[in-house]
């Protein structure tokens, strides 16, 4: 599977392209919250045969320039099944954030997915694994190398979870879950660089209550929440 990364709008969200090297299909992850999306993908040549679109989660940076999108692709849509609640908040999550010029429709949703379930591109079979805190439903889709993570992991951080709707508890268990995904998958996150979960899981800071439970060296943790054992460095 290839993956091709497009930063767009004024959140400089990643959305991303999934290609099926055997027939060319491709998928369509996040959308940004503008049309900037449709017009860099109509600018290539060819123009990609798209099959399908996937959301990882459903802020408006990422869902609502669905659409958008739905206008020139009339394809499948697939959104984890546990952000319904925040996904019908679409019309008015801009207000919510004190931008109402961002308020989106929110577009159609023709499948909705939870822990497990599968997407055929072409030849390339696509896992959802749900790793919910930062939204209630955000999830991952992957395949044996490549996981797009949406707003769960970045290269040295992860997601936020001070939004409405937001569980750190959550957070935590889903970094446990996804840390146990093998070391040399490359993570494409919703902002910012291209990392791999090994990487990550020796030395991004927010994970030391990860490596501090099961005995890794690495670098020194952050506390970001009570209660995850990282006492030692809250004592330094």
């Amino acid at each position: 599977m290839e993956v091709t990364c497009f930063t767009v709008g004024m959140f400089q969200v990643n959305t991303y392209l999934l290609k099926d090297t055997t027939t060319g299909h491709c998928a369509i992850v996040d959308t940004g919250e503008t049309d900037e999306l449709v017009h860099r993908l109509k600018a290539l040549s060819p123009v990609p045969d798209i099959k399908m679109i996937l959301l990882t989660h459903t802020h408006l940076d990422h869902a609502g320039a669905l659409t958008m999108l739905q206008e020139h692709w009339d394809v499948p849509t697939y959104m984890p099944a546990a952000d319904r609640p925040l996904f019908e908040t679409l019309p008015r999550q801009g207000t919510m954030f004190g931008m109402p010029h961002l308020d989106r429709p929110c577009g159609r949703i023709d499948h909705e997915v939870g822990d497990g379930d599968t997407v055929k591109l072409g030849d390339t079979t696509l896992r959802f694994l749900p790793t919910p805190g930062h939204t209630p439903g955000q999830g991952c889709w992957h395949d044996d190398d490549d996981i797009i993570v949406g707003d769960t992991l970045f290269s040295g951080s992860i997601g936020r979870t001070d939004f409405p709707l937001s569980n750190p508890q959550l957070m935590a268990d889903s970094l446990r879950r996804l840390t146990l995904l093998p070391g040399h998958m490359r993570v494409h996150s919703g902002h910012g660089p291209m990392t791999t979960l090994g990487e990550e899981l020796i030395n991004n800071p927010f994970l030391g209550y990860i490596r501090d439970e099961r005995g890794i060296a690495g670098a020194p943790g952050f506390p970001w929440m009570p209660g995850l054992g990282l006492q030692k460095y809250e004592e330094e």
